[in-house]
């Protein structure tokens, strides 16, 4: 399964997942620059925000209770698609996700 972060410059990085790996897993695995992933998908940092483009946000859903509050302290100015990508993990479904890296 494949997932690809555009970075704010237009760059994009395609990478292999497996399944129930978190994206920002994915993401620092792969040197995706600013998912950094600091807390380790403990909810605690906001260093792996991502925004989900419209053709993908049904498929991966709303962010969970905990991961709300977050989303209010990223580094990058939360939007309506906004998501932290540890919250979000490689399913069959998500097979070719694309995901888009804010700019801080």
């Amino acid at each position: 399964m494949k997932a690809t972060w555009i970075l704010p410059d237009g760059q994009q990085i395609t990478a292999e997942v497996p399944e129930g790996q978190s994206l920002m897993q994915a993401a620092v695995a792969h040197n995706v620059p600013l998912v950094l992933g600091e807390c380790g998908g403990n909810l605690s940092c906001a260093t792996c925000h991502v925004v989900v483009p419209p053709d993908w946000i049904d498929r991966v859903g709303p962010p969970n209770d905990f991961e709300e509050p977050m989303l209010d302290v990223t580094e990058a100015e939360r939007q309506p698609a906004s998501r932290l990508s540890c919250q979000i993990r490689m399913t069959a479904a998500l097979d070719g996700i694309v995901l888009i890296v804010p700019q801080p």
